[in-house]
């Protein structure tokens, strides 16, 4: 199996995984910081946890990477990839819902990967601080939600996950212990550092 495989079998099954140009800019992080240990929320085939460890590797980093999963079927087919990338040393799937599994973690992460339930980015941003040291970096894709959560979007469909993206926003913004930047790459790509 080789990576664009795996990214075209996910994009055939409209299974959502990272966009390229949001891929890119993270990778400039992992070369930049070259993180050990990284938390990723939503797992889902495996892909976006794939592309960093190898990313890593290549680059001489012995990474470990944590990635939680709600849905069975999908994490069992995330293990499956990973083995097949001769990765199950480095990455290791935790099947369960995010919001219950996050506070038995007490690790400390270099770099943290949100790609989970839109509706609980708020909730995972507490749990990522309490698990960070100085210099972490917490990552928040799809933070402006197809253009939704900078617009007047009110409809009642999304409101929910719009507003809790929103509020998200406003606590990395606001927080004077975090620096932030939202990028308009992808679906939007939020990029916090720890300063202390």
């Amino acid at each position: 199996m080789n990576i664009e495989i795996l990214k075209n079998k996910a994009l055939e099954e409209h299974i959502p995984i990272v966009m390229d140009d949001t891929l890119d800019e993270i990778y400039k992080i992992l070369k930049k910081i070259k993180p050990e240990n990284i938390l990723e929320l939503g797992t889902a085939t495996g892909y976006s946890s794939i592309c960093f460890a190898t990313k890593l590797i290549n680059n001489n980093v012995d990474v470990h990477i944590d990635t939680i999963e709600l849905d069975e079927k999908r994490a069992n087919q995330a293990i499956e990839n990973i083995k097949s990338f001769n990765l199950d040393n480095n990455i290791n799937v935790i099947i369960g819902n995010a919001v219950e599994v996050l506070p038995n973690i007490n690790k400390k992460y270099d770099l943290f990967f949100i790609d989970a339930a839109k509706g609980k980015y708020p909730i995972f941003l507490q749990e990522a601080l309490r698990m960070s040291h100085k210099g972490s970096i917490i990552l928040a894709d799809n933070i402006l939600y197809k253009g939704y959560v900078m617009s007047d979007y009110n409809k009642h469909k999304q409101r929910t996950a719009v507003n809790h993206l929103r509020e998200y926003i406003k606590d990395v913004t606001t927080n004077d212990k975090l620096e932030t930047k939202i990028l308009e790459i992808g679906d939007g790509l939020a990029i916090t550092v720890v300063k202390n």
